[in-house]
């Protein structure tokens, strides 16, 4: 196994361009969403980076005040000076950019030009943990725009956001406003995508990895037998040719992991869902009816699964849609794992 390719090397695209412009010599800024109510079109901690000449990359509305949010750009680069925006995006703005209804968004824009070394250090640090596979937050208090960077396990801060908060923000990858005595501080995860480990390279692992990959999952597929974990069957993915107990165990399952077992072998299924169990993995899942579903029950608990962690396992696997295809199958499979993430257990 390849330990370079467990490691998420994209960072955030829009900061990735941000840096490439200031890199230049352009001056920048940079607008995120820092607050939303109703059924706003882009979600808390999206960005938009504005160049001096215009360009912009990324997105804070979907389209429809874009415009404005460019020119208070161009001002901020001139000026300086952040500033924070509200917008209420009404069914008619909405609808001229094809979004179904309205809703209001809040906006911080800061400059992170060449000229503000402060700013751009920040986004490098940002960019480099992401590449390194590590998970950072930034926070900014909206008062003044004062920035400070934490990584995770850190929670002492120069902002006053109580520790808590910071680990709600990291653990959960969702954006947040904390209030502290000096304001509102906007905290701004940047965290490893969600990462789906298939036990078995099997006919519904090769469609359930680009439905996976697609919806921002890093997908590992997991398989010792010859002729099964092939680039053929596989083109891109990340392989891992091992037997469960020893690949699970360098995957170094987390919060931010889903397992799912595929192959009906207990030779390969039952080492990998002991190892998810064992792991703070978010979901665990087994392809197989009822009746298997029972009898790998009673081998775990033979071999040592308490009956709480037995009721993690998620089978038969998938949300209940009338599945019978692979395709459907995988995409059953990876709409449970969608809702063990966003919604939890």
């Amino acid at each position: 196994m390849d330990e370079s390719s467990l490691v998420y090397r994209n960072a955030d695209p829009v900061l990735a361009q941000a840096v490439r412009w200031t890199d230049e010599g352009r001056r920048v800024a940079l607008a995120t969403v820092t607050r939303t109510w109703g059924s706003a079109p882009r979600r808390a901690g999206s960005h938009m980076a504005v160049a001096g000449s215009g360009d912009f990359a990324g997105s804070v509305s979907g389209g429809c005040i874009e415009g404005a949010v460019i020119q208070a750009a161009m001002e901020v680069i001139e000026s300086g000076v952040p500033r924070a925006m509200e917008f209420g995006i009404t069914n008619e703005m909405a609808w001229e950019v094809g979004l179904a209804c309205g809703g209001r968004i809040q906006i911080f824009v800061e400059r992170v030009s060449s000229g503000d070394g402060a700013g751009v250090a920040l986004l490098r640090r940002v960019r480099e943990a992401q590449g390194e596979g590590r998970d950072v937050l930034l926070a900014t208090r909206l008062a003044d725009g004062r920035r400070f960077l934490m990584e995770a396990g850190e929670t002492a801060n120069a902002l006053g956001v109580a520790a808590p908060e910071v680990d709600a923000a990291l653990r959960s990858a969702e954006s947040r406003l904390a209030e502290t005595p000096d304001g509102p501080v906007f905290l701004r995860p940047y965290a490893r995508p969600p990462h789906l480990v298939i036990v078995g390279a099997v006919h519904i692992a090769q469609a359930l990895v680009p439905m996976a990959v697609a919806a921002g999952f890093r997908a590992t597929v997991v398989d010792p037998r010859e002729g099964f974990a092939t680039e053929g069957r596989f083109p891109g993915s990340t392989l891992v040719r091992e037997w469960p107990d020893r690949a699970m165990a360098r995957l170094k399952l987390d919060h931010r992991s889903a397992v799912a077992a595929l192959t009906h072998d207990p030779k390969i299924d039952d080492p990998a869902l002991l190892s998810a169990l064992a792991s703070d993995a978010f979901y665990v899942g087994a392809l197989g009816s009822r009746k298997t579903q029972a009898a790998r029950r009673e081998r775990l608990a033979a071999a040592g699964c308490s009956a709480a962690a037995l009721d993690r396992v998620r089978g038969p696997i998938g949300l209940s849609i009338g599945a019978k295809t692979p395709g459907e199958i995988a995409l059953a499979a990876l709409a449970e794992v969608v809702a063990a993430l966003r919604l939890g257990s």
